[in-house]
């Protein structure tokens, strides 16, 4: 496990918290803090025995967004960052959240305080939030003349209607979790999310590792296809699901009215 500096993670029985360290700071995004981000996912993706994530922030807040002061003092680091990937589709600034969705596992965001700007692409990133009913939320970058440049359009237009996205990015509008959570971008409310965050990645982690990956990939995946594409992979992942051993002992377990063990997922 590498050791980071803006980024920690732990992991228990199977279940990580990724933690972003820069309390002092609101825990805004450095280009160091991406790198990490990125670094992180891609190490927890290599971890067959993993079965969630999730991911807060120290200190009472989740994320204010990108600190521009830290990185606008490394324009070559900017430019760096900001060039993609030819094979991946993303340059580090998108891949820092986007790699979330490529982990095989449940994401789960636990949010409280800020959640601004690229902290926010972060947790819509996340399969599920679960936030504080007074947590800050804004697409902030309006404010700063700018768009949501870290996969966040992709996100926010999956979650929302094209009039709420639009709203929401052009007027940097201050939300609270209670009203983000009625729009659609809050998953469920809790006093405590980091706590309620790992109830439900508990509550996952009992099902098979493969079946929840596949379900995963088929929402993500087919989300804006045509019905012909998402059935042609509906039974493509169901053929691989019906032969894999953690298949058989659900099945086994659902049968005997017993708690099934599951093994290492049979892919990444």
């Amino acid at each position: 496990m590498a050791t980071r500096t803006y980024v920690q993670h732990d992991i228990d029985d199977g279940i990580a918290h990724v933690r972003l360290s820069r309390p002092d700071k609101l825990n805004a995004l450095t280009l160091q803090t991406l790198d990490e981000l990125v670094a992180t996912a891609r190490e927890l993706r290599r971890d067959r025995t993993l079965r969630a994530v999730v991911i807060s922030g120290d200190g009472g807040s989740f994320c204010a967004g990108l600190d521009f002061a830290s990185a606008m003092r490394s324009p070559t680091g900017i430019v760096r960052a900001f060039v993609p990937v030819p094979w991946r589709g993303t340059n580090t600034f998108q891949e820092a959240c986007w790699a979330w969705r490529r982990l095989p596992v449940p994401v789960i965001a636990a949010v409280d305080g800020h959640c601004y700007g690229g902290g926010l692409q972060l947790a819509l990133a996340a399969d599920f939030r679960i936030a504080t009913p007074d947590s800050e939320w804004s697409v902030l970058e309006a404010r700063w003349g700018l768009i949501p440049d870290m996969s966040g359009i992709r996100s926010i237009a999956e979650l929302v209607g094209i009039d709420t996205a639009k709203k929401l990015t052009m007027t940097a509008q201050m939300l609270s979790g209670k009203e983000a959570s009625d729009l659609g971008l809050v998953t469920e409310l809790a006093a405590d999310p980091v706590a309620a965050a790992h109830d439900l990645a508990r509550e996952i982690a009992q099902r098979s590792p493969d079946s929840v990956a596949a379900a995963k990939r088929l929402f993500n995946q087919t989300w804006n296809a045509s019905a012909r594409a998402t059935f042609a992979r509906e039974r493509a992942e169901q053929l691989v699901l019906l032969a894999v051993a953690n298949t058989r002992a659900a099945r086994t377990a659902a049968f005997t009215k017993v708690v099934p063990v599951f093994g290492p997922r049979a892919r990444r």
